[in-house]
């Protein structure tokens, strides 16, 4: 999973668990400030500047939304000499990043937790803030659990996390060298200018799949990654946005490819962060101090031509410029002044969030270790039908988390608490026998329900948005900048597509100021 931020009243940025499965003990803003002393100490040659003095609710730059996209654009922001007041909806910093204090000091992530090869620009500031990565378990075999059968295969293969089924390997391969090869033709930057653009975002990725007469048992594992990836169907995306996405999942210098988009070992699964990802959010609003203001949701941002007035719950805040750093559900419910031009605001209705749930099942030890698993499965078979082992570097204790997306998590949503919690673990237990049914502790994760995100991992295009509304992605409207992972061009959906966004988006800001 992959990250950013903020909707209706004020103090109603909830920590509580949806339908009560268990209270999070997630690791608020204090709390885990007040670790700090704790932590091992930032370099002092990694400080940015320290933000400059504001005069009262007045800086050079306002930021909405304290993710890790905006609190990176507050960074360069400050580390340039300018003044700057970012506004938190919530009581914590983090946006799609959030801890959760499983005991003894440790902590599974609820949100955006892997990293990987050609995602720089995250790895690069978790660095210059001191934290550290680990690899993601993958000693073992994977499961494969089709149609009630269970059998391992190993990811170290050619083949990748592809299980080794023979009825439908042939087409996997076969459609996943075809994506990867029109994906190449597919510019980041402005994917709408791509020679087949409007073709390819006139259908799905399901519609394409069908039209190329992939073996229809090919779906059940497609659905299983996409549902993972996105929080949606193959019916729900756009062939388009699909190719984009594959094309993002690279950097300057390395084309993307599904294969590391999906992959673990060599992808975008391969790493995680010593003390959680939320933890490199917190080490940057560390930095900023006083000039993150949280509990301060934005309702309205007039502008004109000599600044922008920024109203939220905590105040009214005037700056000269203003960038925008949530995801785009929450941005298209702020009042602005004048209207934002059509192009961007038909843009934002169109970016309807993903649907996605994360089951994380607490227990003594990662016993599936001893069995030869790397507490990864891909499943036919729903609701988790993605699963990773998410114990901390020491593998004490042990963490199964199994992604529930699409309509599998929409489903989810209307069961009670005990049947989630009954029908997660028997999902696991499909994978892994029967000790899987009795952890210690259960959470779900439903980001659906989160008021200042709406959804998750991404904002999912449909077809015809990136063809007709594209251009208005990151164009500034007037004062107003945009960032959000949903704007990158590289990892888009990822926490090195916020970092990236939020970098652009202040370099913006700096040309003007």
């Amino acid at each position: 999973m992959r990250e950013t931020d903020n909707d209706a009243r004020a103090g109603a940025a909830t920590e509580q668990q949806d339908q009560g499965i268990t209270r999070r003990r997630a690791l608020g803003a204090g709390a885990v400030l007040a670790m700090g002393a704790a932590l091992p100490s930032v370099a002092r040659a990694s400080q940015p500047k320290s933000p400059r003095a504001t005069s009262g609710n007045t800086a050079d730059a306002i930021v909405v939304g304290a993710g890790i996209s905006g609190l990176t654009a507050a960074r360069k922001l400050a580390g340039a000499g300018k003044s700057v007041i970012v506004l938190e909806a919530r009581d914590r910093v983090g946006g799609r990043m959030l801890n959760h204090d499983i005991g003894g000091g440790k902590v599974t992530e609820l949100g955006a937790q892997f990293v990987g090869p050609t995602q720089d620009h995250i790895l690069a500031l978790a660095k210059d803030v001191g934290v550290d990565t680990f690899k993601a378990y993958d000693s073992g075999d994977n499961v494969y659990y089709k149609s009630g059968q269970r059998s391992t295969f190993s990811d170290k293969l050619p083949t990748g996390a592809v299980p080794l089924d023979p009825l439908i390997l042939p087409d996997i391969l076969k459609a996943v060298e075809q994506l990867d090869l029109m994906s190449q033709k597919v510019p980041v930057d402005a994917p709408w200018r791509a020679d087949n653009a409007e073709e390819w975002d006139s259908q799905t990725l399901w519609s394409w799949f069908k039209e190329n007469q992939i073996n229809p048992q090919v779906g059940a594992v497609v659905s299983a990654a996409v549902e993972a990836i996105f929080g949606a169907e193959t019916r729900d995306v756009s062939l388009l946005y699909t190719l984009f996405y594959i094309a993002a999942s690279g950097n300057e210098s390395n084309p993307g490819t599904f294969e590391r988009n999906f992959s673990t070992s060599g992808g975008a699964q391969e790493s995680r962060f010593v003390g959680g990802s939320q933890l490199v959010a917190l080490r940057v609003a560390q930095q900023l101090g006083s000039a993150v203001r949280l509990s301060s949701p934005v309702r309205r941002i007039e502008q004109t031509s000599t600044g922008v007035t920024v109203t939220a719950d905590s105040g009214v805040y005037s700056g000269k410029q203003a960038i925008v750093a949530v995801p785009p559900p929450v941005a298209g419910r702020i009042d602005y002044a004048p209207l934002l031009p059509a192009l961007r605001d038909q843009l934002t209705q169109h970016m309807a969030m993903g649907t996605l749930m994360k089951a994380e099942a607490v227990y003594d030890e990662p016993f599936w270790r001893a069995d030869g698993l790397t507490g990864q499965a891909v499943s036919d078979t729903g609701p988790a039908k993605i699963t990773f082992d998410n114990s901390p570097p020491d593998g004490s204790p042990g963490v199964l988390m199994g992604f529930i997306g699409g309509h599998e998590a929409r489903k989810f949503t209307l069961l009670s608490a005990d049947d989630q919690r009954t029908q997660a673990l028997q999902s696991f237990a499909n994978y892994f026998g029967d000790k899987a049914k009795t952890p210690r502790d259960f959470i779900l994760m439903n980001w659906s329900g989160e008021q200042w995100t709406r959804g998750c991992p991404v904002s999912i295009l449909s077809p015809g948005v990136l063809y007709d509304f594209g251009t208005a992605l990151r164009e500034p409207c007037g004062r107003i900048h945009w960032a959000g992972t949903e704007t990158s061009t590289y990892w888009n959906g990822y926490m090195d597509g916020a970092v990236r966004a939020g970098e652009r988006a202040a370099g913006e800001v700096l040309a003007e100021i």
